[in-house]
C-alpha cells in the first residue's frame, strides 16, 4: 500500500512583490539606458565609429535585460494569485530573456561583420564627437549603478539571513550587474577612439568593436544556456537535489527508508518543488513528516510525496 500528499503551493515564495523601490529603480534606468542606447548607435554611425556602435548594440542587450526585470514585476504583481498558473509566472521573464538572447547573438554576428570589414576597409572618423558620447554613456551606466544600488539598500531587508531566498532581489541585482558590464564596455570604446585620435591608431577602434561583439555574444551564449536550463527543467545536477537525497538518508533511520524516485525543478529564481517516491518499513512514517524533514531547506516551496510500505526483510 502506499499514501501521497501534495504540499499547498506557496505563492510569496516565487515572487518578490515587496521591493517597490527595486520596481521605481528598474524602471527609471531602463528609461535612462534607452535613451543613451539610442544616442550611441545613433552617434556611432554618424561619426563612423565601430567602437561606439558595439557599445550601443551591447547597451541594448543591457536594455533588454532590465526590461525584462521590469514586465517581471508587473507580472508577479497582476498574476501573483492567478490559479490558472500552475508555478506562478516566473517563466515570463526567462523565455524573454531566451528570445532576446537569441536576437542579441544576431546582434554580435553583424557587429562582427562591419567591424572586420571596416579593418579591411578604413574610413575616417569623427574622434572627439564620438569620443563625448561614448563618455556620455559611461556617464549614463555609472549614474543607473547608483539608482539601482540605492534601490537594493533600500529594498533589503535585514531580517533575513545571508542565505535566504529572499535575503537579495535577485531580479534587481541582475539588472545590477548588467548595467556594471556595460559601464565596462563604454570603458572600453573611450580607450578605442582617445587610441585613435591622440596617436593615430585606427585599427583599435574596429578591433575593439569585434572585442565588443565578443562580449555581446558571450552574454547571450550565457543567457541562452541559463534560460535553456530553467525552460528544459535540468536541474536534476543542482545542489538541492543532493540536500533532498542526504535528509532522507539521515532522517530515514537505518536505512529504513530510501528514495525510489526524485524529480526536482525550479520555479522561482531561487526556488524549488520536487516530487519523490519513498519506500519503507517504517508504518508510522507520513508525508508530513517527510515534509517536516524538508523544511529545513528554504528554498523547497512544493512537494508531492508518495510513500509506498513493505514488509520488513
Amino acid at each position: 500500500m502506499h499514501t501521497h500528499d501534495h504540499a499547498r503551493w506557496r505563492h510569496e515564495h516565487v515572487f518578490d512583490t515587496g521591493n517597490a523601490a527595486g520596481e521605481r529603480g528598474t524602471r527609471w534606468v531602463l528609461w535612462i539606458t534607452l535613451l543613451a542606447m539610442v544616442a550611441e548607435i545613433t552617434a556611432g554611425w554618424w561619426f563612423n565609429s565601430m567602437a561606439l556602435l558595439a557599445d550601443g548594440f551591447h547597451m541594448s542587450s543591457h536594455a533588454l535585460a532590465i526590461g525584462l526585470s521590469v514586465l517581471a514585476y508587473g507580472a508577479a504583481r497582476k498574476h501573483a494569485r492567478d490559479p490558472r498558473f500552475a508555478f506562478g509566472t516566473w517563466k515570463i521573464e526567462v523565455l524573454g530573456g531566451f528570445a532576446s538572447a537569441v536576437l542579441l547573438l544576431g546582434v554580435a554576428a553583424l557587429m562582427a561583420w562591419a567591424s572586420i570589414e571596416r579593418l579591411l576597409e578604413p574610413a575616417p572618423i569623427r574622434y572627439r564627437e564620438a569620443l563625448l558620447v561614448a563618455m556620455l554613456g559611461l556617464a549614463v551606466n555609472l549614474v543607473s549603478a547608483r539608482i539601482l544600488g540605492a534601490a537594493h539598500h533600500h529594498g533589503h531587508d535585514p531580517g533575513h539571513g545571508h542565505d535566504h531566498p529572499h535575503a537579495h532581489d535577485l531580479n534587481l541585482k541582475s539588472a545590477y550587474v548588467h548595467v556594471l558590464t556595460d559601464a565596462a564596455t563604454s570603458v572600453a570604446a573611450i580607450v578605442a577612439l582617445a587610441g585613435g585620435w591622440w596617436l593615430g591608431w585606427a585599427w583599435l577602434d574596429p578591433a575593439m568593436g569585434i572585442a565588443g561583439a565578443v562580449v555581446i555574444a558571450f552574454w547571450a551564449r550565457g543567457l541562452i544556456v541559463d534560460t535553456g536550463k530553467v525552460l528544459l527543467d535540468r536541474e536534476m545536477d543542482h545542489p538541492v537535489v543532493d540536500e533532498i537525497r542526504d535528509v532522507i538518508a539521515t532522517r530515514g533511520a537505518a536505512g529504513d527508508t530510501l528514495i525510489t524516485d526524485l524529480h526536482v525543478w525550479r520555479v522561482g529564481r531561487a526556488t524549488y518543488a520536487c516530487a519523490l517516491t519513498l519506500v519503507t518499513h517504517d508504518d508510522a512514517l507520513t508525508p508530513a513528516t517527510v515534509r517536516d524533514w524538508l523544511a529545513v531547506h528554504e528554498e523547497i516551496v512544493h512537494s508531492t510525496i508518495e510513500i509506498h510500505r513493505c514488509p520488513e526483510g
